[in-house]
């Protein structure tokens, strides 16, 4: 405000402070729900508890959103998977408790939530080439950690290591389609356990 000649200047609010993880863990909720193109600004804003200025400020628009998202999903994913994999037990063991585990996320409650990477960023793909493009890195990603447990493993060598990892790799997107359009989590376990000692034959 103005004073006799003097301009008395309001101070500026203190930035809003966020915990960037907490924040994107919400609206993954909003973009596995309702799909990036079904999620609106103003429901990702409040989930996120931050005005629509704010969230682009920190995030950029929609898109960007939505990728670092996925990201961040992704390489928390791939950061579990390799626990998993570096754990104890034999291969097949190991493969089996990362489907076990994929299996409990895909279905956790209320609402069998799935996996963002094929649940969604699939469906976005072919309209949104940077979507598609990360999609492809994180699904490499997780292609490779378990090429190099099926590397370090005794399994023959034929199949291939990487051959071993992308069948492996299908199956885990298999259990996802699954989960996501409603098979009961014991059929698909029962799926997973057939299927690790075909991968691991």
């Amino acid at each position: 405000m103005r004073t006799g000649t003097e301009t008395t200047k309001r101070p500026r609010g203190r930035p809003r402070s966020f915990d960037t993880a907490e924040v994107l863990e919400r609206v993954r909720g909003v973009f596995l729900a309702k799909g990036f193109g079904g999620a609106s600004l103003d429901e990702l804003s409040e989930v996120a508890g931050l005005n629509r200025p704010s969230l682009y400020a920190a995030f950029g628009d929609k898109e960007q959103l939505y990728i670092h998202t996925l990201r961040f999903y992704g390489e928390r994913s791939i950061a579990a998977l390799n626990g998993v994999l570096g754990g104890g037990g034999t291969i097949q063991q190991r493969l089996a408790k990362v489907y076990m585990g994929s299996i409990d996320l895909y279905t956790a409650p209320p609402d069998r939530p799935g996996c963002m990477i094929v649940g969604t960023a699939a469906v976005e793909a072919p309209s949104h080439p940077r979507i598609a493009e990360v999609a492809a890195e994180l699904l490499a990603g997780i292609e490779k950690s378990l090429e190099t447990a099926f590397a370090a493993s005794d399994l023959p060598r034929d199949p291939t290591p990487a051959a071993r990892a992308r069948m492996a790799g299908a199956i885990m997107y298999a259990i996802a389609i699954r989960a996501r359009i409603g098979i009961k989590t014991s059929e698909l376990r029962a799926f997973a356990n057939a299927m690790v000692p075909v991968i691991c034959r």
